[in-house]
This record gives structure tokens, sequence and C-alpha cells, in this order.
């Protein structure tokens, strides 16, 4: 009965204004969905009024993301064993006008993906008799990707002079990826960059404390799609203790199993500063590309501005604990 009969869903944070508090987050090799792979979805995203986020996985270069004019824009970078490598990565994004360097830290050692073992999952060229005929039962989806597929590669990680197929820079990836990460690897990062330092990947409290100060300028909380560690805390249940501890010094970001408006409007109620979409924007650019991208979007402003329009909700400031059943914020 507040009369909330205009609603605002803007959010700002890092010197940028967003439509919707939903960013789209990393995924690697996008070019397994649709030709034009991670471009597309940046385009939708700007159109949209939001921000795409590189993946360091990604199938086409950063400077072919940049070139897209899309922004904001967010790169990822990992504290590789090769440290010139990722101080490679991070002039390169500088050089692009990359709006932020994001460091991801859950991601040091490969956890066993029982999805993908299931699956099959590989970065092999060849593909099984089933597999094939799962591809022919999608006859449009297989003749918009012939050719596209056995061209797909990790474009950050090329190097022209170098002849390397996917097998063998996924690999070199691996190799690449240092367990001895620590604080002061990332100091050595937001040493090497003039550029907003976002971390993703923290679940605790104390580390939260510890991106700040090591001079995070935002922190992603994250389990990593629960891909990396069995059991792991879910993002929405560590984001109070993580938002009381922040206490409003830096942006909050959730990552994870945001799929409807009521899930963003549960964690911006519980203190988030807006939310990553992982999944869902593969979902969309599978179906019709840029066009995908761009309803899949859609549907979440509609329903957040749905939830917030019941709630009696005109701006995204306006969201917190009292919107809950469970006022605590324990969960």
């Amino acid at each position: 009965m507040n009369g909330a009969a205009d609603r605002d869903l803007s959010v700002e944070f890092l010197g940028h204004r967003y439509s919707i508090p939903l960013v789209i987050g990393p995924t690697g090799l996008f070019g397994l969905f649709w030709p034009d792979r991670e471009c597309a979805t940046a385009r939708a995203a700007s159109a949209a009024g939001t921000q795409f986020f590189l993946s360091h996985g990604s199938v086409c270069t950063l400077e072919a993301l940049a070139d897209t004019k899309a922004r904001p824009r967010w790169m990822q970078v990992f504290l590789y064993r090769d440290q010139p490598f990722t101080k490679e990565l991070g002039r390169r994004a500088e050089a692009e006008n990359y709006d932020g360097i994001v460091l991801t830290i859950d991601n040091q050692l490969l956890g066993k993906r029982e999805c993908d073992l299931a699956n099959g999952f590989t970065t092999r060229r060849e593909f099984s008799l089933s597999q094939s005929g799962v591809m022919l039962g999608k006859i449009k989806w297989w003749w918009r990707m012939r050719g596209e597929l056995r061209r797909t590669t990790f474009g950050n990680y090329v190097h022209p002079e170098k002849k390397e197929d996917i097998k063998k820079l996924a690999s070199k990836m691996a190799e690449l990826f240092d367990p001895a990460l620590s604080w002061k690897g990332v100091d050595w990062i937001r040493g090497m960059t003039s550029k907003p330092l976002i971390i993703k990947g923290i679940l605790s409290d104390d580390e939260a404390e510890a991106a700040i100060n090591h001079g995070a300028d935002a922190i992603v909380f994250s389990n990593h799609g629960g891909r990396q560690l069995d059991d792991a805390v879910s993002s929405l249940d560590a984001l109070p203790g993580i938002v009381r501890q922040v206490d409003g010094r830096i942006p909050v970001l959730l990552d994870g199993g945001v799929r409807r408006g009521t899930d963003v409007v549960i964690a911006l109620a519980l203190g988030a500063t807006a939310c990553l979409l992982g999944r869902p924007q593969l979902w969309g650019v599978s179906v019709t590309g840029e066009a995908g991208v761009w309803h899949l979007l859609e549907i979440y402003a509609k329903g957040i501005d749905t939830v917030m329009g019941l709630c009696g909700v005109g701006k995204i400031s306006d969201i917190d604990l009292s919107l809950l059943a469970n006022r605590s914020g324990n969960g």
C-alpha cells in the first residue's frame, strides 16, 4: 500500500548506472552455442542497459569483444604460474579500455565436474555417435553451427605464430593455474592495474574483509555454480554475513542460482548490490542469438518489476529485509 505505480529498476556502482540490477557473468567457450559468440551477448547486454563480463576462456579475443563497443565491460583474469601472461592479459584489457579487471580465486585447481564427466564434455574435436545423433536432432542449430565447432578455440590464449588446437590450449591453461594463489598475488595484481579490481569467488566473512584490505573495489561472492567444490555453501546462504562484514564499503554482487526476478529481489533484500547470471544467457543465445539474450534480460526485468510492484517498492534502494518473511537476514 505504498503507491508504487512508477518503479525504477536502475542501480549504480563502480561509476556506471545499470537499467537493471543484473550483469552477465563469465562463461567459457560461449562460441559453442551461437556464431558470433560472446559478441552477440555483449551487444544484447549493452542494448538492455547492463554489462557483459568476458571470460578468460572466451572463444573471441578480448580485442574482438571491445570492437563491439558494448559498455560497460569487465575482463576476467587469473593469477598464473606464468605471471607475465597474467600481466599481458591485464595490459591488453587496459589497452582496450575495459571497465574492470576481475580476479577469479576459486578455480586454481579444477574441481571434479561430474556433470561434464557424465555428459562426455571434453575439448576434443571428434564427436561420438550419440553426440552426433543429439546434434542431428537439433537440425536448425546444427546447420547454423556447421563449421563453427571445429574452429572453436580459446581466443585469448592463441598466438598467431603458434599452431595449437583447442585440446592443447586446454592442457596449457590447466598447467597455468597457480594453486599457490595468496593475498600476496592479489597485491601484485592490484599494483599492475589502475582499473577497478573485482574479486570473484569470496564465500566467507574473513575473505571479504581481506579483499577490502588488499584493494578490491568490489567482490562477487560465488561458489562457481556448484561446479568446483562439493557441498560448498550456497551464495545466498553466505550473503547475509558477508554483507554485514562489508557494511556498505564496496559493492557486493551475488553469483549463482539466479533464475527469475524474485531471486534477484531476495538477494537485494539481503544486501546484494546486484546479481550475476552464469547459465541463463547461454539458453537465450542458443535459441536466437543476440535477440534471445535481449529477450531473456527483458524477462528478468519484467519479473523484478512485478515483484517490486506487488511489494509496493518504487526503487531498488527501497528493497530491504522488511520484504522477507524471515527478516533476520540469517538465511
